[in-house]
């Protein structure tokens, strides 16, 4: 009997060729007649996400928990619930249970994810040029003189800068969307007119800036505080660079990335499924996105959570970015373009 594959679909660097050996030797000693395999298709943003799950090209994803519900929950329609209580689960009990019941990816009480690892949009600034006192205390210093063109941003992503902007101006960061919800467009309009604080202040964040990255954060001579979601800086570190977090006070905007069953996986094949996403959230596999990838685990039963052990409150609930409606996500483009 063929063996059957069971396809994953997931960010450049989260699973290694060592997992897919581990995993499929796993299923095997299981009795399992499934192998995995991570498919060519790097994950890069909501809408292609969203594009390969519907053509149906894949089995298990890596979702960024705000991409489930965003424009419209079209991803939604395309997952199925986990049964958390599945014996095939046993590592499920492990995870900080802060992240488990996050709304924005429940259907009717039950989760959509299994929380797996994540990060948030950090500043680090290098401490080998940046004497102690001197290293910013809030967002607003981002506007400052003092650091013209010596920090960088990330471009692809502008929804964090949008949060940084409103607040700089003392909203939440996810201000927009708050209105959005609402329908509140009288107050949008007035927010965001031409000649209004929000795209003026938004403006000069883009103007202050010394260099903007894409995928991965870049480095330079010039650049005394970079942006990151966290893995580049500790290669960095690694070579003898001194990068360390600045803990603004006003927090820090989050994200999170969750195993996902796309709708369909039944039986053995589900079976299967819950063996895999079980794997990921081992002790071993968590420790290692904390040790080599930088970011935040999923799991507490660890040696290290990374960051988490110096700024518990890194995972703050109401820091995680939300699904942005087609409406707060069309002005914040505009704000973009407007900018360009």
């Amino acid at each position: 009997m063929a063996v059957e594959k069971l396809r994953i679909f997931t960010w450049a660097g989260y699973v290694t060729a060592e997992n897919i050996a581990q995993v499929n030797q796993l299923l095997l000693n299981k009795g399992y007649n499934y192998q995995v395999e991570v498919i060519t298709t790097k994950a890069e943003d909501a809408d292609q996400m969203f594009s390969v799950i519907r053509n149906q090209q894949c089995d298990i994803t890596f979702l960024t928990l705000f991409f489930i519900k965003m424009h419209g929950e079209q991803i939604s329609r395309l997952l199925q619930p986990i049964n958390i209580n599945s014996p095939r689960l046993s590592n499920y009990k492990h995870l900080d249970p802060e992240l488990t019941q996050i709304s924005m990816g429940m259907q009717q009480g039950k989760p959509l994810y299994i929380p797996w690892g994540g990060g948030v949009y950090g500043f680090f600034v290098n401490a080998n040029k940046v004497k102690q006192q001197d290293i910013p205390r809030s967002v607003k210093d981002l506007w400052s003189s003092k650091w013209r063109n010596k920090f960088s941003l990330n471009q692809g992503q502008f929804w964090y800068n949008v949060g940084l902007t409103l607040q700089a101006l003392d909203f939440h960061p996810f201000y927009l969307e708050q209105l959005a919800q609402k329908n509140n467009r009288s107050k949008l309009k007035e927010l965001l007119s031409e000649h209004g604080v929000v795209l003026s202040k938004f403006k000069k964040l883009y103007n202050n800036a010394g260099g903007f990255w894409q995928s991965s954060t870049k480095f330079s001579e010039d650049l005394e505080i970079v942006s990151s979601w966290g893995p580049e800086i500790k290669s960095q570190n690694d070579k003898g660079a001194k990068w360390q977090l600045i803990d603004f006070e006003e927090g820090h905007m989050a994200w999170l990335d969750t195993i996902n069953f796309v709708r369909g996986l039944k039986d053995e094949k589900l079976e299967a499924a819950e063996i895999v996403a079980n794997y990921f959230i081992n002790k071993k596999v968590q420790q290692r996105i904390v040790d080599e990838l930088s970011m935040l685990p999923a799991a507490v039963n660890l040696e290290s959570r990374g960051l988490l052990d110096d700024y518990p409150n890194l995972f703050s609930a109401d820091l995680f970015v939300p699904p942005y409606s087609q409406l707060s996500y069309s002005l914040m483009q505009q704000m973009v373009e407007q900018v360009n």
